[in-house]
């Protein structure tokens, strides 16, 4: 099992883990239980392929920062770019099943190949048209962020986000960044109102 943190804690990745390399960040959550039946509120992930207009389009994405900045819109990994242009962050791409156990978005890194000039990367899960569909974090439970190791699957870290984030659109999960030669996580668990990524993008320009 991995060490669980708490909001605003940090964890050294790279040290003591000799030869980690590839790690996957999983990302979960799961639909407020509803009285009266019907399709979970996630059931429709990424598009919900008009199930149900009741459902979530949660989108997961990476922002890689150079000095703690997007330079370039080439530097958002999301479902509709699932490879970065270096070739180091890979996302799983779309999920129609947010219902059940386990990981609902995987984003793969090779550490060591991230190029130099990205110091961070930060993990946003954010409701797709949430203005539009009267959607909101609310609506959504047990939220959480893991990294664990690609080579053998031990989970090196867990973040469960426990806040209230009732009526906000977008979750700031977690950060992975550079600390000398090393890799550090960063739990940060903040909601905020944005409705679309471009809106979280601003936030870091």
């Amino acid at each position: 099992m991995g060490i669980n943190l708490q909001k605003g804690q940090r964890i050294d990745l790279t040290k003591g883990n000799a030869g980690l390399d590839t790690i996957k960040v999983g990302l979960g959550w799961d639909p407020v239980s509803q009285s009266g039946g019907g399709g979970g509120f996630l059931s429709g992930l990424f598009g919900g392929g008009g199930r149900s207009s009741a459902n979530i389009d949660c989108d997961a994405s990476v922002l890689m920062l150079q000095d703690d900045k997007v330079v370039a819109g080439t530097d958002i990994v999301y479902f509709g770019k699932l490879n970065s242009d270096c070739g180091t962050i890979q996302h799983s791409g779309d999920n129609l099943t947010g219902d059940g156990d386990g990981d609902d978005e995987v984003i793969t890194v090779r550490l060591s190949s991230v190029p130099a000039k990205y110091n961070k990367l930060v993990f946003v899960v954010n409701i797709y048209d949430a203005a539009g569909r009267k959607q909101h974090f609310g609506m959504i439970q047990n939220a959480y962020i893991r990294v664990y190791d690609d080579k053998n699957g031990n989970e090196l870290v867990r973040y469960n986000l426990t806040d209230n984030y009732a009526n906000l659109t977008t979750l700031i999960c977690g950060e992975i960044y550079r600390h000398g030669a090393e890799w550090k996580f960063a739990a940060v668990g903040n909601g905020t109102s944005d409705v679309k990524l471009a809106d979280v993008v601003r936030r870091y320009q």
